[in-house]
């Protein structure tokens, strides 16, 4: 029986960094991560052929690398299980796509895929166009389709020309899309990761990016199409914290994808203000983050914390590890100097074991569910090698660890100390009550969770990294030896 969403710890990891495969991920977990999680981000395990696994082929198997269905359910048997579903696009070598390539026009996939020709009013986006949308890679979000006949069009791309966007105003593609849902919830999911949610809404002369109603729309269909599995789903939105509070005003999950930045300027400099200000307003159902495979998101503290400090936080990031200057993702959505950066966040502190501890602590009171990345949860510094190897910045937080490895990181001190804090967070009943975060000095964070009679404290000295967690109750206090 798989395990429903609990408020506990989801651990985000590939199939495959953890161990080369599914059941060495298990072995890892049973062995090593034991109660420190109660959940379980597998990020893409379908057959993919680029970005990491998010241009998927198709949903219905499991890419014969990493196992097999049943290697799943002993997983999602003890911890949640969140998938990722692309509900924006599918892999250029989708039989879908290659059916489309093959007969054109004849395709009776015709309609899955948006023709530039036919969505512009003037067959192609001008360059006024161009300017108000949220593009992802140069030249726009296109690519040309290379026909069996050696007639070409250009299609909508968002991402890279191995993820080609769906229509999905198209009929027979709602229908591939709750297909594609149903059996993610029918092998174990508890919830569903809307990946790229906000790209999949398009219309002529607007920003194609989380268009109102359109993306409500969406996003209510996923529900409803999923209201009697007990699966829910997590919109992927990458976008200012005004985005993240309408999400969460209409009932959906949100990401704190602001978080580590906040928790970086406060660690960096002693002050609690922005970070203070964002615990006191932050949607209360959410899933926090500090690190993702991604990287560290910039622009989602856009208007949470002023552009000068922003911006001074990058130049502090930057100086600490300054191959991330180089290599840290860039978008048109932003004014910064990058839009992801990529690094560790063990590294992005500097590798100092006392601060690293203190950021995971803030992270864990932080109104919501904790998400706490694989190579995070190791306090894993920037893996050089690996991104030399490949030349993708984003490698840098990507280390792939065999399960000797993983034993081995587990004994270093910081991470004892990290999966005992994450135990403490699944096991104490005062996060499931309500939470207080109070005024202060600004060099200081002091936050509560109160449940009942059972207090959860801490008390956080920022320009250290020194922190203190204890527990009351009505007869006692106890505080939380790491």
């Amino acid at each position: 029986m798989a395990q429903k969403l609990s408020n506990k710890i989801m651990l985000i990891t590939y199939a495959d960094s953890l161990g080369r495969n599914l059941a060495e991920l298990n072995e890892v977990l049973r062995d090593v991560v034991k109660d420190a999680v109660g959940g379980i981000h597998i990020l893409p395990f379908f057959p993919s052929t680029a970005d990491r696994g998010f241009a998927v082929v198709t949903y219905d198997r499991i890419s014969p690398e990493f196992g097999t269905w049943e290697d799943l359910d002993r997983i999602s048997a003890r911890y949640y299980l969140m998938a990722d579903y692309m509900i924006n696009h599918v892999s250029a070598h989708s039989p879908e796509y290659l059916d489309y390539l093959e007969k054109g026009d004849r395709s009776v996939y015709r309609n899955f895929f948006i023709r530039m020709e036919d969505f512009w009013p003037g067959g192609a986006p001008t360059e006024e166009d161009l300017a108000k949308m949220y593009v992802r890679k140069p030249g726009g979000p296109m690519c040309t389709a290379h026909f069996a006949d050696g007639t070409e069009k250009k299609v909508w791309s968002t991402f890279s020309d191995e993820q080609i966007d769906l229509n999905l105003s198209d009929p027979e593609v709602q229908a591939m899309v709750r297909r594609n849902l149903r059996n993610l919830s029918g092998h174990g999911a508890a919830l569903i990761r809307l990946d790229a949610i906000g790209y999949a809404t398009k219309k002529p002369g607007t920003s194609c990016f989380c268009i109102e109603p359109d993306l409500w729309d969406l996003l209510g269909e996923c529900r409803e199409n999923l209201k009697d599995t007990g699966t829910d789903i997590l919109p992927e939105i990458h976008e200012t914290y005004f985005t993240q509070l309408k999400v969460a005003s209409r009932g959906y999950r949100t990401y704190d994808f602001a978080l580590p930045l906040l928790v970086l300027q406060a660690l960096y400099f002693g002050d609690a203000t922005y970070l203070r200000n964002w615990m006191k307003i932050c949607p209360r159902d959410q899933f926090t983050t500090l690190d993702t495979h991604d990287g560290i998101g910039v622009m989602d503290a856009y208007h949470l914390m002023p552009d000068a400090e922003i911006q001074k936080t990058l130049d502090r990031v930057f100086a600490v590890s300054p191959v991330s200057r180089k290599i840290s993702t860039k978008s048109s959505q932003t004014l910064f100097d990058a839009y992801q950066v990529n690094c560790s966040y063990y590294s992005a502190l500097g590798e100092d074991d006392q601060k690293y501890l203190c950021a995971r602590a803030i992270q864990f009171f932080t109104p919501g569910i904790p998400m706490v990345y694989y190579q995070g949860m190791l306090a894993g510094p920037n893996d050089l090698d690996f991104l030399q190897k490949t030349g993708q910045g984003r490698d840098i937080n990507r280390h792939g660890y065999t399960v000797e490895e993983v034993r081995q990181e587990a004994e270093r001190p910081v991470v004892k100390k990290l999966l005992r804090l994450m135990e403490f967070r699944n096991s104490c009943p005062a996060f499931d009550g309500t939470f207080q975060v109070q005024d202060g000095s600004p060099d200081t964070l002091d936050c509560c969770w109160t449940n009942g009679n059972v207090r959860a404290n801490l008390h956080a000295e920022l320009a250290t990294g020194k922190f203190r967690i204890f527990t009351m109750d009505e007869d006692t206090q106890k505080d939380i030896t790491l």
